[in-house]
């Protein structure tokens, strides 16, 4: 079995190398290693600094953030993230707070 990706065009799996490219051969699509990485990439979550956050990740707050009922401090510490779809998309549980969503734009990966 080979280690090549599917096509990014057509998802097709007959991939092969042709020096530096990637080469499908049923829709002749033509492709590099860091353009696949580029796409791969693209629709990731990134924290405030640009580093790509996944679960499990440990993050910290960068701005203070005001919510009906209090305020979650600069330099406060999440443990155990869990990246979800839409506007706020970091869930997590805040100790002294509770569940909350967050934006991956207010913290930075610790």
């Amino acid at each position: 079995m080979s280690d090549l990706p599917n096509c990014p065009q057509c998802d097709g799996e007959f991939t092969y190398e042709d020096g530096p490219l990637l080469v499908c051969p049923s829709c002749a699509h033509e492709w590099t290693r860091a353009e696949e990485a580029a796409v791969s990439d693209a629709g990731a979550t990134r924290d405030a600094n640009g580093n790509i956050l996944e679960n499990g990740d440990s993050v910290v707050v960068v701005k203070d953030l005001k919510f009906n009922g209090g305020v979650v401090k600069v330099g406060t510490k999440v443990k155990n993230i869990r990246i979800v779809e839409g506007d706020h998309d970091i869930d997590c549980k805040i100790d002294g707070i509770g569940a909350m969503s967050l934006k991956s734009e207010f913290v930075k990966k610790a």
